[in-house]
């Protein structure tokens, strides 16, 4: 399986592979010929940074029939998406810094859809052609804000609130993954990704239909029932299957 990674090594940053036997380099970045060269890295010897520099960052609301029920809320007819501010974006075991210590913000375990190529317009037969691959994300929204506001933007843009990573892997069949989260070792949500009311091949047919998405352009899916609370000192786990893992700590 290739994971597609960004890390840093002797001060440098670079993307690469994750391999068996190691790391090796992808000069030419992922978004052209994906065959490594140069010498195999240790594993230990780098640090994993988030896997993603979106242009854009997208976000579907209310994705998860479950969780719909549990918010009181409609299912949507049409997904519903906003944008929050790519630069919200880290990468594994870096910190979350929550916002302030008074307001409740919460956790949200979600799949992330990686673009690989421009588009626009793309057919749901054909979504899969456009993605680089899938990645674990952790959408944390101060629920304060977002009720203040109406809406999402500020809620959820906060630097280091869109976690991402470890790694980019493609799947054969992004929508029937298990997908938890845990906090502090305790699962809080346990759900798949079967249970999303817009499969991610809707989801890529529907955005593309009204705007252009690049190479990098980040989609995140939608949470499982089971959103609630982090305090400083957490330890925030998502795990997807066939991704990976993504911890971080929060702040």
């Amino acid at each position: 399986m290739s994971r597609i990674i960004r890390f840093e090594h002797e001060g440098e940053t670079q993307w690469g592979l994750w391999l068996e036997e190691g790391i090796r380099a992808l000069p030419q970045g992922p978004y052209g010929d994906l065959t490594p060269s140069g010498p195999v890295i240790a594993q230990d010897a780098v640090r994993l940074l988030a896997p993603v520099q979106p242009r854009k960052l997208i976000c579907v609301g209310l994705n998860y029939r479950l969780h719909a029920e549990e918010a009181n809320m409609a299912i949507p007819e049409e997904p519903m998406i906003f944008m929050v501010s790519p630069e919200a974006v880290i990468g594994p075991d870096e910190v979350i810094q929550l916002d302030n210590a008074q307001d409740r913000i919460d956790y949200e375990a979600e799949i992330a859809i990686v673009i690989g190529t421009r588009c626009r317009n793309v057919a749901a037969a054909d979504a899969a052609s456009v993605v680089l691959g899938y990645s674990c994300a952790n959408d944390v929204s101060n629920r304060v804000m977002q009720k203040k506001d109406g809406q999402f933007t500020r809620a959820k843009s906060f630097d280091t609130y869109k976690p991402v990573g470890p790694w980019i892997v493609p799947c054969k069949d992004p929508d029937t993954l298990a997908i938890s989260l845990r906090q502090n070792g305790e699962v809080k949500q346990a759900s798949t990704t079967g249970d999303m009311i817009f499969p991610t091949t809707k989801v890529i047919e529907f955005i593309s239909s009204i705007m252009t998405l690049e190479p990098g352009d980040v989609i995140i899916t939608g949470t499982p029932a089971g959103v609630g609370p982090m305090k400083s000192g957490d330890l925030i786990e998502v795990e997807i299957e066939g991704i990976g893992t993504l911890s971080n700590r929060v702040a």
